[in-house]
């Protein structure tokens, strides 16, 4: 009798536990990659990188920053959108702008030191103190049906509608030359852009595109992915340190 060996067998639950882990993990780590694989060609379908290459949209976008762009059909632009457009009467590469009037509007420039639309003046916080005090402004001008008048940030050194009022379009861009419109500043990364608010008694702003929907879409399946490929060696680690526990008073005796 004492010369029998005991084979101890590990309970049925630990193992079912342990393959019930495993399973999850593998079910984390597949959605993780849907979710995180998902998101980025999102983001490829909806959104474009450009690099602003001037300081005409300061404070709002700096000079060499980065942005995002939503793909926009052009009949989506409202005021106060900044968007890129393409225009080879302006240069043949893409320019970011801030839209201020659509067809139909009429814009003038300076009542109070403020744009005025429609008769309406505009708050434009997005303005640094130099520029909306110092801007000469312009006369009233009429922006013809399907066209887009154009302002820069730093009015005093944008090359915008401005500088083409003599030109048969009064300086206005087809809305069909839209490209995108900005959603945020991502190098550095500022986030999103405040939305114009001051044109809301016009009509309604443009809403957000689904960035953040995007990105979170992104964290969650890169915390999932990691999450799920961590719990093999940290289920090894605890099972080991486990038998050192136990083995531990055995050979103390």
């Amino acid at each position: 009798m004492s010369g029998r060996s005991t084979t101890r067998t590990a309970p049925r639950g630990g193992q079912a536990g342990s393959r019930t882990g495993q399973r999850l993990s593998g079910l984390a780590v597949a959605l993780g990659m849907v979710l995180f694989l998902g998101g980025f060609a999102w983001g490829a379908v909806v959104y474009r990188p450009y690099t602003v290459p001037t300081t005409s949209m300061a404070p709002t976008i700096g000079a060499g920053e980065r942005v995002l762009a939503q793909r926009i059909d052009s009949g989506d632009v409202r005021r106060g959108d900044v968007v890129v457009f393409k225009d080879e009467t302006w240069a043949n590469v893409p320019i970011l702008k801030r839209v201020v009037a659509v067809g139909g509007d009429t814009v003038s420039c300076c009542r109070d030191g403020r744009l005025e639309v429609n008769g309406e003046e505009i708050d434009e916080p997005y303005l640094s103190e130099a520029t909306a005090t110092g801007f000469n402004g312009f006369p009233e001008v009429t922006v013809p049906k399907g066209r887009l008048f154009l302002l820069g940030d730093e009015r005093s050194g944008s090359v915008d509608s401005t500088a083409r009022l003599a030109d048969a379009a009064h300086g206005t861009v087809a809305r069909g030359a839209v490209e995108a419109r900005v959603d945020a500043v991502v190098w550095p990364m500022d986030g999103m852009l405040t939305a114009a608010t001051g044109f809301e008694e016009l009509g309604p702003l443009s809403s957000p595109g689904p960035l953040r929907t995007i990105t979170a879409m992104v964290v969650a399946g890169a915390v999932l992915v990691l999450g799920g490929a961590a719990y093999g060696p940290l289920a090894q680690w605890a099972g080991a340190s486990r038998a050192r526990t136990k083995a531990g008073p055995a050979g103390a005796r």
